[in-house]
């Protein structure tokens, strides 16, 4: 464990000092939200249909930015070799990306979500289930994008490869989450949205720890 709360405390460090780390996403995703009723015009009940999408699509795209250098740094300077070498699993490896990733970038989202979602006119009480369904949602966003990121370290282009990789796969988590928020404001019940976006979540942690340990396995050949 010492081994691991090393690695994740590494990544976290590098995320911040990066030039794409951890305020870009942030920065990216409220400059969405904030542009939305400028191209959308400034009607409510438009801004307000289309906010819970409009979230979480700015909340996927916003995960995408740096993915590309959660894995990729390591392979060129050495030390994805030595994480090898270490008695860390791979898949430990992973995990630790990927809770570093979520810290960094999709807890910062879920913080500001609520303070942001206002101005597209999103009803007060979908605020809390909006916060909750980014909750569930954005760790699985993070473990595949990770696996994603393993996948297709050290391949020429690698960025574009990731997009392919990764946004397909997203779609569940982006529909059941708009669903949730969709579903408070029209005085319905969120339960089983936010339920299958937990079960995607978990889901994608097995999935996408294997997959991405496997994929660093391969990267070593």
């Amino acid at each position: 464990m010492r081994a691991f709360a090393a690695l994740l405390r590494r990544d976290i460090v590098l995320s911040f000092r990066s030039g794409g780390g951890a305020g870009l996403g942030a920065g990216f995703f409220v400059l969405i939200i904030v542009l939305a009723p400028l191209g959308l015009g400034p009607e409510q009940s438009l801004l307000q249909s289309a906010a819970p999408g409009l979230i979480w699509i700015a909340a996927l795209l916003a995960t995408l930015l740096g993915l590309e250098r959660v894995i990729e740094p390591d392979l060129q300077d050495g030390t994805l070799d030595l994480l090898r070498l270490s008695s860390l699993p791979l898949e430990l490896v992973v995990l630790a990306k990927v809770v570093a990733h979520w810290l960094t970038n999709g807890l910062v989202i879920c913080l500001l979500a609520p303070l942001v979602a206002p101005i597209l006119f999103l009803k007060p009480q979908a605020l809390w289930v909006l916060a909750l369904s980014l909750l569930l949602g954005t760790p699985g966003l993070s473990f595949i994008g990770t696996a994603g990121a393993a996948l297709s370290a050290g391949v020429r282009r690698g960025g574009m490869l990731l997009a392919l990789i990764v946004l397909p796969l997203n779609i569940p988590a982006l529909i059941f989450g708009a669903s949730a928020v969709s579903a408070i404001q029209r005085g319905g019940d969120p339960t089983q949205a936010l339920l299958l976006l937990a079960a995607l979540s978990l889901i994608a942690a097995v999935i996408a720890s294997l997959a991405g340990a496997a994929a660093l396995r391969l990267n070593e050949d």
